[in-house]
């Protein structure tokens, strides 16, 4: 069992080609799915972006909590969880890698944090969640992840499969996941507040 991120990117899908550089980097911003996403993985889904560089991209789905309350091994992690205290499943690559995201102020890799933007980095899950420094506020697990290979998101964001939006520091971490979609649409007003009253069904519409 993986128990950190690992910082590669593995495609979900098909490659995309582009022998541009990347037109915007979306890390540290959320994707917000369109409806309706034909694949079912990512429908209705919010991502946070860890990664997108001309490498590919990773991120984590922050809305979709799981039945999962245990890991061997990771209890005192577990114990620290921002609720509801569950992993969270973070996207389907790689459904054996743990990937933990914490919110804090400062955070830098000598205290376990890595890639901390607006104050949410991931953290080494193969240490004590008491070592980290500064301690976070929030705290979330993540089993497996969503991945794209070299151009493959610039590609879904141009056929406009994705909305891209700022974070607010605590989305990742909301104890209302099963609002965060219509919220976060919400909050951007004009349109895209429109789209938050889409029905779940738009064959109903």
């Amino acid at each position: 069992m993986h128990t950190h991120a690992q910082h590669r990117t593995v495609a979900a899908g098909a490659v995309g080609q582009n022998a541009g550089v990347i037109h915007v980097s979306t890390a540290g911003k959320l994707l917000v799915a369109t409806p309706p996403l034909v694949d079912p993985n990512f429908d209705r889904t919010v991502v946070y972006m860890i990664e997108h560089n001309d490498q590919g991209a990773i991120g984590v789905v922050v809305n979709r909590p799981t039945d999962e309350e245990t890991i061997g091994g990771l209890e005192r992690w577990l114990d620290r969880v921002t609720p509801p205290a569950v992993v969270f499943s973070g996207g389907p690559v790689e459904l054996d890698a743990l990937i933990g995201l914490a919110l804090g102020d400062g955070a830098d890799e000598q205290g376990g944090w890595a890639v901390a933007r607006n104050g949410i980095g991931t953290v080494d899950l193969s240490r004590s969640p008491y070592d980290l420094e500064p301690a976070p506020s929030h705290l979330r697990l993540f089993r497996g992840y969503s991945g794209w290979a070299p151009w493959q998101l610039d590609g879904e964001l141009e056929a406009g499969a994705w909305i891209v939006v700022d974070a607010v520091p605590t989305d990742p971490f909301t104890g209302h996941p099963d609002e965060l979609w219509r919220s976060v649409l919400k909050r951007q007003g004009g349109r895209l507040a429109w789209i938050a009253q889409a029905p779940d069904d738009l064959s109903s519409n």
